[in-house]
């Protein structure tokens, strides 16, 4: 038993619950068993204990694994910054930028990478489970692949095709795959499963064997829809879910175009005396919210100038007179301040722009990237918590006089004169418990449950889940 891949009929089919729920399976069979992601696109990255950084879901199969994070679980990082381009991060460390066209003479560079990665994950663990990346039947970008199946065939790992029947049109995902597929790659894939189902699950079964007739792939079975997969931290920005709360404090994170490590609020999503808003492109900062956070970008000038598009500058100025707070996570720290300026084009074309002038900083971005967790003090309730920095720029000025933190006696971050006003690097301050209930008691609401202990639960009943309406004997017995 060494390896075995789940791949999708799409992007946003459960490819990364699954591997997650399998990876805990797994362990809670005895297995030691690790993730692997050839190449992911997200800029919700985590920092792991070789100083470099992976794709948050590789993080979640980690702790599903019962392991630290390592660079090799995800050798391949694209980090998008514009529409057409992505920084490409090769083993936990920035390679460059490239543009979609220029990215496919890197792929047969990146493919030694992957397979040194992958190759390192299998000497040191009895099973590798690898999560693919979109969809095989994307054959236009065959040639260049190395998330699908050019890495299932360059390291001969079996693949399980997974498709969403959420989505609709299930039996046409998955027999329309195998018709484009080329038949040595068809020939890697040695059964399908159907995810989300919501529903009484026999009412599939015809169809669940008509897939099985038209494809001659054997079905390791149909998974209910697991109703507790938003308390898991996302990914991908579109799959962020929050209660709907008809009253707490309310919180309104602005939704940025290049929004970056926005998992940073999912543990105030948990608490019930916080409403949490994720607010969207053309809607109106409410006039009801008591904090506004400004999220980590990965294109701070970028994300800069689409706030100001969706009015949400005007909006943030009307907040703040009204008594409301600021919170600016990183970029979104960044942001809060008077200018941001890239001499060396980090983050695109060089320039400088001006910030939202809440807090008496400037920044300019440099090419040196810090990737640390960090403990830090938080200067207003002296609680001690634990974080992580991953960001470009260096930011100062007066305001910097008076720190968020203490970080190894060091001033970290910055608050305005009325204390309103704040901005920080770290990124994880919320998932630490005590923090989190030192944060919000400045409110006036009181916390509930531990947050990485309902995550750890959560993994448990997903293991759970699968192991009741899947056939995980059997798909772990592909692995070879």
């Amino acid at each position: 038993m060494t390896a075995l891949m789940i791949q999708g009929t799409g992007s946003n089919v459960g490819k990364s619950l699954l591997v997650a729920g399998l990876c805990r399976a797994a362990r809670k069979r005895g297995i030691d068993v690790a993730p692997f992601k050839p190449q992911n696109m997200s800029n919700n990255a985590a920092v792991t204990a070789d100083g470099g950084e992976i794709g948050r879901a590789q993080a979640l199969q980690a702790l599903a694994c019962g392991l630290p994070l390592s660079s090799d679980m995800n050798p391949v990082l694209l980090k998008p910054e514009t529409d057409t381009g992505a920084q490409v991060v090769v083993q936990g460390q920035r390679l460059g930028a490239a543009e979609a066209r220029e990215y496919g003479a890197l792929t047969p560079r990146l493919l030694g990478a992957v397979l040194e990665s992958f190759a390192r994950l299998r000497a040191r663990h009895d099973l590798v489970i690898v999560e693919g990346a979109g969809s095989p039947a994307e054959i236009n970008l065959r040639p260049r692949d190395i998330a699908n199946m050019g890495f299932a065939r360059a390291g001969d790992v079996p693949v399980v095709l997974a498709g969403d029947i959420d989505r609709g049109g299930v039996i046409a995902q998955i027999v329309g795959t195998q018709a484009v597929l080329d038949p040595a790659d068809a020939a890697m894939v040695k059964g399908f499963l159907i995810n989300r189902f919501r529903g009484d699950i026999r009412l599939f079964d015809d169809g669940f064997r008509m897939i099985e007739a038209q494809t001659g792939w054997p079905g390791f079975g149909t998974l209910p829809w697991f109703t507790d997969a938003w308390k898991l931290p996302a990914e991908d920005a579109f799959d962020l879910h929050t209660p709907r709360r008809a009253e707490g404090l309310h919180v309104v994170c602005l939704a940025l175009s290049r929004i970056a490590n926005f998992d940073d609020l999912d543990p105030l999503a948990h608490e019930p005396g916080v409403r949490l808003t994720m607010l969207g492109p053309g809607r109106a900062i409410p006039g009801d919210a008591d904090l506004v956070i400004l999220p980590g970008s990965k294109s701070t000038r970028g994300d800069l100038a689409f706030l100001r598009a969706q009015g949400w500058d005007v909006d943030l100025r009307a907040h703040v007179r009204r008594g409301g707070r600021v919170l600016g996570i990183c970029g979104g720290y960044q942001m809060l301040g008077c200018s941001v300026s890239d001499p060396e084009g980090i983050e695109g074309t060089p320039g400088t722009t001006q910030g939202l002038g809440l807090l008496e900083i400037d920044t300019v971005m440099t090419g040196d990237k810090r990737l640390t967790e960090t403990h830090a003090t938080h200067a207003a309730t002296g609680q001690r918590f634990h974080g992580y920095e991953i960001h470009n720029g260096r930011s100062d000025g007066p305001d910097r006089a008076r720190p968020f933190a203490h970080v190894q006696g060091r001033p970290e971050g910055a608050v305005s004169p009325d204390g309103r006003i704040a901005g920080s690097y770290l990124h994880g301050m919320f998932r630490d418990d005590g923090f989190r209930a030192a944060w919000l008691a400045g409110f006036g609401v009181e916390t509930a449950g531990r947050y990485d202990a309902t995550v750890e639960a959560v993994l448990d009943a997903l293991a759970a889940h699968m192991e009741a309406h899947l056939d995980v004997t059997g798909l772990l017995a592909l692995a070879r």
